[in-house]
């Protein structure tokens, strides 16, 4: 297993065209989202990364929608994505969209956005699924300096842990686009390809899509020592009648 942690960091892609098919690949991420916009209610919603301030995220009813990322045509506030500029739990959603792979500490990122999500608030990361004809496609001598294959492809499995010790639960985990998307690859040809794969090979699909929402932390109420019931601690009769005998001897 490859460590979360690297130093060495490749081309980052800082539009969908970058991407071969990258038209086609936002479109579907898009569609995907689309159903789970409608749910997140709040009224701050934060994009990570040039990738996350291209997709379209009109359906969500949260107006306040920021792009945190380089310098770019959608970025709202740039930063390091890594290193919030904003308070604890003041964001209601958080948007990742294929960030992990190609920055350094995957890990410190999702600190930082579980640092600024309110408690219920949502999260939606999207990834490249080594366990596909994409991460295969990594394997191949072609790919080491291209995109979107210079970043590291982590298995959902592991990003959901990382989730889950944070202190998420996970709600949906989708897999979709049943394709290599190398750049000469016509998507047209392999379409029978694409179907059997997305009705037996579920798990297969090139990109992953993972809904999380941040866990609420039950509170359990303590009851006060001074409203505990005492222990009833009856006196035995002949108890009583001794003391009463004593106190008619004093007098």
């Amino acid at each position: 297993m490859k460590p979360a942690l690297s130093f060495q960091e490749g081309p980052k892609p800082l539009s969908w065209q970058e991407f071969p098919h990258g038209d086609y690949l936002r479109s579907d991420i898009e569609r995907k989202m689309a159903k789970w916009l409608p749910r997140m209610f709040g009224y701050h919603m934060l994009k990570l990364g040039n990738l996350s301030g291209e997709l379209n995220t009109s359906k969500s009813t949260i107006k306040h929608q920021v792009c945190v990322a380089e310098s770019g045509p959608f970025t709202g506030v740039v930063a390091d994505i890594d290193e919030l500029p904003f308070y604890e739990h003041s964001v209601d959603a958080c948007i990742l969209s294929h960030c992990l792979e190609y920055h350094t500490d995957p890990h410190h990122i999702l600190r930082e956005a579980h640092r600024t999500l309110i408690p219920g608030g949502y999260m939606v990361i999207t990834g490249f699924n080594p366990f596909s004809l994409c991460g295969l496609a990594q394997l191949l001598p072609f790919s080491g300096q291209k995109l979107p294959w210079t970043g590291r492809f982590f298995t959902p499995a592991r990003v959901k842990d990382w989730l889950n010790l944070l202190g998420f639960e996970i709600v949906s985990d989708e897999r979709f686009i049943y394709s290599s998307l190398a750049r000469g690859n016509r998507l047209s040809r392999f379409a029978p390809w694409r179907r059997f794969t997305k009705q037996y090979l579920k798990p297969m699909g090139s990109v992953y899509m993972l809904v999380a929402r941040k866990r609420v932390a039950p509170l359990t109420p303590i009851k006060p020592k001074w409203h505990a019931r005492p222990q009833f601690a009856p006196v035995k009769g002949a108890g009583l009648r001794q003391t009463s005998k004593q106190h008619r001897e004093r007098d």
